[in-house]
């Protein structure tokens, strides 16, 4: 942007010349090249102005941004953090896409998001991985909801850039997690379903619009996050089968008794037994595991997904039923089973 402002520049020996097509193109490839290196191009210009213009321009209170004399061009690097390569390989090893949205221009954002992992070395970038946020602005709703899969990174963005891309993940049935550290970032975190905000960079803005706030400011606690959600979903359904197992088949067992035989096996003492010491002690062991590697081997659960699912209704149905059978086999033929007596109690 500032290079377009230019009309001059001085040269190593501090000359200054006019700034023709030729020159003009030899600075954009220094930028383009400093980008592609993952820095943070910044250009210097000044422009000197005449005294009297100086009075006009002091009252008027504004400077034209034109003729500008450029003075030289510094790349900044922005090295990622030891140890966010390895955070997105294991986000991206349990089924999560990571999208990496952000305000650098187009070749310092494939760049960053190279070195983090998020785009392979060699990619294909025509297929639409890489885009502007003017660009996916600019999108019909059609094409938007059609191309936001693909896309993974998105350069020169807006706020609302972010917030669109948002509600289209989320229009197209995706848990969406977002993480943020600046006001900018607050509406996509307040829209996503997960938002993350840094807990020492962030602004208070930010941490308000979040849903939890990572306190280290370190990227890899999101896999953290993620690895405990899933172990704390797992032991749910593990503590939802097992409680149902347990009362299905006491139920059964009851009912069954007392239209036969007209007298319950189990007394209300022995239900409460079973209800606050077994399956309390047993439902505390399952609710208290600890995650697990193979967790992360899983693929994500939609949103549309049954808490209960196909495989736990048939381990239910298929313990309730054995408990049943067991029990129920006790009840009638226990005696001449165990060769026992109504005697003996």
């Amino acid at each position: 942007m500032i290079l377009a402002l230019c009309s001059s520049y001085y040269d190593a020996s501090g000359v200054e010349k006019d700034l023709d097509d030729d020159e003009r193109t030899k600075f954009e490839q220094i930028i383009q090249g400093m980008a592609a290196s993952s820095l943070r191009c910044i250009a210097f210009a000044h422009k000197q102005v005449p005294e009297e213009e100086y009075q006009n321009l002091k009252e008027q209170k504004k400077l034209k941004e034109d003729n500008l004399t450029l003075l030289g061009l510094v790349g900044i690097k922005d090295p990622c953090r030891p140890g966010v390569k390895k955070a997105v390989e294991d986000c991206q090893y349990a089924g999560v896409n990571i999208k990496m949205i952000t305000g650098d221009n187009v070749f310092t954002a494939r760049a960053i998001a190279t070195e983090c992992g998020i785009l392979k070395p060699g990619q294909d970038l025509s297929s639409g991985a890489v885009v502007e946020g003017e660009e996916f602005r600019n999108y019909t709703p059609h094409e938007r909801m059609e191309k936001v899969e693909k896309i993974q990174v998105m350069a020169r963005s807006s706020p609302f850039d972010k917030l669109l891309m948002v509600q289209c993940l989320k229009q197209k049935g995706h848990v969406v997690a977002v993480t943020g550290d600046g006001t900018n970032d607050a509406p996509a975190l307040k829209e996503a379903d997960i938002g993350l905000s840094m807990g020492i960079q962030g602004t208070e803005v930010a941490k308000e619009s979040s849903d939890i706030v990572i306190l280290d400011d370190n990227f890899a606690s999101v896999a953290t996050v993620l690895r405990w959600g899933r172990c704390v979903y797992t032991n749910i359904q593990k503590f939802i089968q097992f409680q149902l197992t347990v009362n299905v088949a006491a139920l059964c067992i009851n009912f069954v008794a007392a239209v036969s035989a007209g007298e319950v096996p189990l007394t209300a003492v022995q239900l409460l037994w079973v209800n606050l010491i077994m399956d309390t002690l047993g439902a505390l062991a399952l609710a208290t595991e600890r995650p697990t590697k193979e967790l992360m081997e899983k693929p994500p659960v939609g949103r549309t997904e049954p808490l209960i699912t196909n495989i736990m209704w048939r381990n239910l149905l298929a313990q309730a039923l054995y408990q049943i059978a067991v029990l129920l086999t006790l009840q009638f033929s226990g005696e001449s089973i165990f060769g026992v007596t109504e005697k003996v109690n």
